[in-house]
């Protein structure tokens, strides 16, 4: 049995020995060490190579946004899963950006925790369609097919593609995409798997990201920028 190695990182003891009850309860997972802002997490990453960073997003000095994009342009293989709440929203997209692998709301049940530590470690990204749905739609509109022309930065995909970025952004799981298209779930992994490879992204999470970042979401009440 492989073991995943986690290092907690929030300011707040309390929440750290409550986390690691619940993971420490669990045969293959491993708190590895603690830490209590982003410049400890960024230092603990490099000295313990954990598997997994579970970093709370907003703490005193360096917060997790900025410790998150420290520790992936670091090239660390360490993946960073951040804790969050719903009206941090801005701050989730932010760090999903740097390079996040996922986010859980803070105060879930702990089986969320514990899977999300394992989809994570197992090179999958944490970003549930219930969660990426509520996220993106506070803030943002998605711009029809025919409605907004195709952003420049999106060429390299197909028409169908598209379509499951598309998807992706509106927060559908693989399994909803392929009723709405028509298509196997194989298909649309396969999809998936082109849109990843053609922009170099490591999982769904930064397939949404590009959505937005491209103009295939557009900010409410703006148009696409690319």
């Amino acid at each position: 049995m492989q073991v995943i190695r986690v290092l907690l990182v929030d300011d707040q003891p309390m929440i750290r020995t409550g986390f690691r009850l619940i993971l420490e309860s669990e045969p293959d997972i491993d708190v590895v060490g603690e830490a209590s802002d982003g410049d400890e997490a960024v230092a603990g990453t490099e000295a313990l190579q954990p598997d997994i960073v579970l970093m709370d997003i907003r703490m005193p000095g360096t917060d997790g946004v900025e410790a998150t994009r420290r520790i992936v342009r670091s090239g660390s293989p360490s993946r960073v899963v951040i804790l969050t709440t719903f009206d941090l929203d801005g701050d989730v997209v932010d760090a999903l950006r740097a390079g996040a692998g996922g986010f859980l709301v803070k105060d879930g049940p702990a089986d969320s925790l514990v899977a999300a530590i394992r989809t994570v470690a197992g090179g999958d990204a944490m970003l549930s369609p219930r969660i990426t749905h509520r996220l993106l739609d506070r803030f943002a509109h998605l711009g029809a097919p025919d409605e907004e022309p195709v952003p420049r930065r999106l060429d390299a995909l197909t028409g169908r593609e598209l379509d499951v970025l598309r998807a992706l952004a509106r927060g559908l799981s693989n399994a909803e995409i392929a009723r709405e298209l028509g298509v196997g779930e194989t298909t649309v992994k396969t999809h998936i798997a082109h849109i990843l490879d053609k922009y170099g992204l490591r999982d769904r999470v930064q397939a949404v990201i590009l959505a937005y970042d491209s103009g295939l979401v557009v900010p409410r009440g703006g148009r696409p920028t690319a």
